[in-house]
């Protein structure tokens, strides 16, 4: 009879205990999210260093890691040459010539002019004779092309002395200017490629993950830290359509969480229809077959609910 007293005894604890649980548990069940952040690498690179650790806290623009982009680097020191080379080019185009240049292409004209003038003369006095059938076909020709030849010389050193003299031509200019600029972007390119060694938090956030250690290659795009952003907890909740006229977006709701008994009032923001059962990652309730389903999302005030676990389970009464 005692014992049969304590069985007794232990079923009405038992159940007491799954009552008070049930009672505790009841309303729409949910999750507490957050923004997740995953950061990533712009060029290929091994790791070189690590500035933090998992579970740390990091703000907007700190370091996280630096990377060894070796190939980077010559590309930003040719690019660098480019440009150096580019610029001389628009400078002498923009200047003009040099007092030195002047000089050389002014003693040069002097040479090839008394060459010009001095193959004149020597053609004219062959060219009297030819006529006088003094000279023979041959040594006719061979004093014309001399002269022709020196002709020909005289004419280009002096085109090139009145180019020097007048200056650079601004279609010229204008050719070196727009060399000096594509070099100009393309060591702005490099330096940018450069700045992407440094691994840079883009805002405040706790790192959860760190997906490669020293010295491991780092691929474009590949997640190096994961984590969430700081102050984006937000609650999700699923329920029907037949109890969607409950709720309305800008309405305030209590929102519990049953795991730390606590509670948080939240503004309800969006609604937003489900279509397919894959999307549904939140608990959400029963509901009948055919009957569509919404995601409501609510964002408690202040910032008490950050320190909520992610994906910890919530419930809207």
């Amino acid at each position: 009879m005692k014992s049969r007293n304590i069985i007794i005894a232990g079923l009405a604890i038992v159940s007491l205990a799954a009552c008070n649980s049930s009672t505790k548990m009841e309303g729409v069940k949910g999750k507490a999210k957050r923004n997740a952040l995953t950061v990533v690498s712009k060029y290929p690179g091994r790791i070189l260093e690590h500035y933090i650790e998992e579970g740390a806290q990091v703000n907007k623009g700190d370091t996280l890691a630096l990377l060894d982009v070796p190939e980077v680097e010559a590309k930003r020191q040719q690019a660098q040459g480019a440009l150096d080379a580019a610029r001389a080019q628009y400078d002498l185009a923009l200047n003009g010539a040099s007092s030195d240049q002047l000089a050389q292409i002014s003693a040069k004209l002097d040479a090839v002019t008394e060459q010009y003038e001095f193959a004149e003369k020597s053609y004219n006095r062959v060219n009297a004779m030819y006529q006088d059938s003094l000279v023979s076909d041959q040594s006719h020709d061979e004093i014309y092309m001399k002269y022709q030849g020196a002709k020909a010389q005289y004419v280009g050193v002096k085109a090139k002395y009145d180019e020097v003299k007048k200056g650079v031509r601004n279609e010229k200019i204008k050719m070196a200017l727009g060399s000096y600029e594509r070099a100009q972007g393309a060591l702005q390119e490099a330096n940018v490629a450069y700045k992407e060694r440094y691994i840079i938090a883009p805002q405040n956030m706790t790192i959860e993950t760190i997906a490669l250690k020293d010295g491991e290659l780092a691929l474009p795009g590949y997640g190096i830290f994961t984590g969430y952003q700081i102050n984006s907890t937000f609650f999700r909740f699923t329920v029907p359509e037949s109890k969607i006229n409950n709720y309305k977006i800008g309405e305030t709701f209590t929102v519990s969480s049953p795991f730390t008994e606590t509670s948080y009032q939240g503004k309800l923001v969006s609604i937003k229809q489900l279509t397919h059962y894959a999307d549904i990652t939140s608990a959400f309730p029963d509901y009948e077959l055919g009957e569509a389903t919404y995601e409501l999302k609510i964002v408690p005030e202040g910032t008490t609910a950050n320190d909520l676990y992610a994906n910890i389970t919530v419930l809207l009464p």
